[in-house]
């Protein structure tokens, strides 16, 4: 058998290869409250480490495509920032590194490109302090630094969406980590201006006053929605500019208001409690997903999960990608509500109705706790076959060219090796082996590898193995197809 790397051999005609699936498949990782990860303050970083693994490693045995990683929950940092100090939910306190010094955002990152999986940053825009975060708040916490734009309200703390400083502090902290770090995605959810809490207008007259020199009319609920419109639309702007391949998504609360659309109730109205207008932000096009929180079940007729899908999907006029996000975690046996059936049924749904489907789970630890066994239904089940994440057109259209292609036959080993026909950066690598029965179904490797191996098997060896490459937008090449020697 061959033991040296042998060129490629092209064919003289396409091949008809198996095509994966398109679809989101994709998790939220929150930090916050130790949700997710890591599963307690003051970890060992060896520990810290082995819990990222088992998350990424399980995302693909999941076949997920995409995580949704929490990187600043409440003006901290689970990164090496030089604006924000570390997340209190790493060691016990905030601005304290873990030692020895590791960046939980990049070790993301590289485990997930190794399996396949993209990774999004999760961001908390407004939020600048949770109850339930442990320690006490540093001198270089943004509520000691800039005390005048961080009001408390509730229980929280929250950066005022109308202070100059809070606009320019979170643009300039989300823009720092889109442009040092090799992301696939931004991502943003629900929290704008703060849930409301009964009885207690957001404290934000300072800097409503001072809007008023601007005579611009508008009413104060207006001008918060404003706010909140101007940092969406200025960082889809700036991030394409920095980065077009990485995706921006946003997850509104699931509802746009109540009674839209008929029949559906709501015990918050985004609109005017949150001062946000998620269905503005839709139309126009200021995303590249859109992850409305459909957090309700099938049945539940106030807020039916597809009459609420199908909502969205008739309002997607700027032809973005719908993805709803799906309250997996209600399959805790401790709550008694769901039980997998449901969780089942919304994915089919949602393929039914949204012509390039996903769903995004919250969160990450009902697969690590298999609750209502979710995760080995999901294996069996809805997820038995790998998925490639839906193309992005309007970001880029162009494939890349098919691969550079070599292999070599090691007794029963064969090991096809591939780098890309030109200088772009590439996604995943789609590989396929054909043998007597046929081709075999797609599988998809990771990005930083650039190799995928073979055994002999009950059919024999492989007779041909074909390579294609997709991008960073999820546009596919031709394939390169070469023969065993």
């Amino acid at each position: 058998m061959f033991a040296a790397w042998a060129a490629l051999v092209s064919l003289p005609a396409p091949v008809a290869l198996p095509e994966p699936m398109r679809e989101f498949r994709a998790a939220w990782v929150a930090t916050v409250a130790n949700i997710d990860w890591p599963s307690k303050p003051g970890l060992t970083t060896p520990q810290l480490k082995a819990e990222l693994v088992a998350i990424a490693d399980l995302a693909q045995e999941l076949k997920l495509n995409a995580l949704i990683f929490q990187v600043r929950p409440h003006a901290d940092a689970m990164y090496a920032s030089k604006i924000e100090p570390w997340s209190p939910y790493i060691t016990g306190q905030t601005g304290k590194a873990p030692s020895p010094l590791f960046d939980p955002l990049q070790t993301m990152i590289e485990l997930c490109h190794a399996r396949g999986i993209e990774l999004h940053a999760w961001f908390n825009p407004y939020r600048a302090w949770h109850p339930r975060s442990p320690g006490t708040i540093p001198d270089n916490h943004v509520a000691k630094t800039h005390p005048d734009s961080v009001k408390k309200y509730g229980e929280y703390l929250w950066m005022d969406p109308g202070d100059a400083f809070v606009q320019k502090r979170t643009h300039d902290v989300m823009m720092d980590v889109a442009t040092r770090y090799d992301l696939d995605g931004i991502h943003i959810d629900d929290y704008f201006y703060p849930y409301p809490v009964r009885g207690q207008d957001f404290p934000d007259e300072p800097s409503w006053q001072a809007s008023l020199k601007e005579k611009h009319g508008l009413s104060r609920s207006d001008w918060r929605r404003r706010n909140v419109d101007r940092f969406i639309e200025k960082y889809y702007k700036e991030l394409k500019k920095a980065k077009p391949w990485v995706k921006f998504g946003i997850s509104p609360f699931g509802i746009y208001r109540p009674g839209i659309p008929k029949g559906i109730q709501a015990g918050v109205d985004q609109y005017e409690g949150l001062y946000a207008d998620a269905l503005k932000w839709f139309e126009l096009g200021w995303c590249d997903y859109y992850t409305p929180q459909l957090y309700w079940p099938i049945e539940q007729t106030p807020q039916s999960y597809p009459v609420l899908l199908d909502w969205w999907v008739s309002v997607n006029k700027a032809g973005r990608h719908l993805w709803p996000g799906n309250f997996t975690s209600r399959l805790n046996p401790s709550d008694g509500a769901w039980k997998f059936d449901q969780l089942k049924r919304q994915i089919e749904l949602t393929r039914e109705k949204v012509k390039h489907p996903g769903n995004v789970h919250f969160s990450f630890k009902a697969f690590s706790n298999n609750w209502a066994g979710v995760t080995p239904s999901l294996i069996e089940g809805p997820y038995a076959k790998p998925a490639l994440v839906p193309a992005f057109p309007w970001l880029d259209a162009k494939p890349p060219k098919a691969p550079h292609v070599t292999y070599k036959v090691e007794g029963d080993q064969w090991t096809v090796k591939w780098k890309p026909g030109d200088s772009e950066d590439h996604g995943v690598a789609l590989v396929n082996y054909e043998t007597a029965q046929g081709w075999s179904e797609t599988e998809i490797v990771g990005r930083t590898k650039d190799k995928a191996s073979f055994w002999t098997m009950a059919t024999g060896m492989p007779t041909r193995v074909a390579v294609r490459l997709a991008d960073r937008n999820g546009n596919v090449s031709e394939p390169t197809v070469v023969p065993a020697g």
